[in-house]
């Protein structure tokens, strides 16, 4: 299976700390989501797991799909996605901010998001600002509109990332 992964500066693990390598297998002792594993994601996680460096990777093994991650029990770095950069970063904070201003900017209680995310995007904290937006969506129309922004996020991401996942499994 084809998917994508986060890592960041040099190709670190943010979580493990592992220095991963380009096109040699990683294996892992057991599939446990959030405790063990080779943890990935697919187009539609983007906007949960933003990090520095977007890897495509090669999943193999047993292979768990969940709600907002892929893990398996091994996998290998196929190439870095170029077009993931930070300039592309500062522009989904952009589009997240114009779009919340038109959506919440004016209703009293919600319209503290639109300052949130301009304040995330100039720390370059683009995962909390993904969410801000998410939350001024849910909370000015409900827990459906929470979705939709999420899913409206993802999409913008992986229409520039220019990345399809597989199912293939291979050796």
């Amino acid at each position: 299976m084809r998917a994508l992964k986060f890592l960041g500066e040099g190709r670190v693990a943010p979580f493990t700390g592992l220095r991963w390598p380009v096109g040699e297998w990683v294996e892992a002792t057991a599939v446990d989501p959030c405790r063990e594993g080779v943890h990935a994601l697919r187009p539609k996680d983007l906007p949960y797991w933003l990090g520095r460096e977007l890897w495509e990777i090669e999943l193999d093994g047993e292979i768990v799909e969940q709600d907002r991650k892929v893990v398996a029990s091994r996998g290998r770095l196929v190439r870095r996605i170029d077009a993931w950069t930070p300039a592309l970063l500062d522009a989904f904070a952009d589009d997240l901010l114009r779009r919340t201003k038109l959506r919440v900017g004016h209703i009293a209680n919600v319209g503290g998001y639109v300052g949130d995310i301009a304040r995330f995007r100039s720390q370059r904290r683009y995962g909390l600002a993904a969410f801000a937006a998410a939350r001024a969506a849910e909370l000015s129309g409900g827990a459906a509109d929470y979705d939709r922004e999420r899913r409206r996020q993802a999409e913008w991401l992986a229409a520039r990332v220019a990345f399809e996942p597989t199912d293939e499994r291979r050796s």
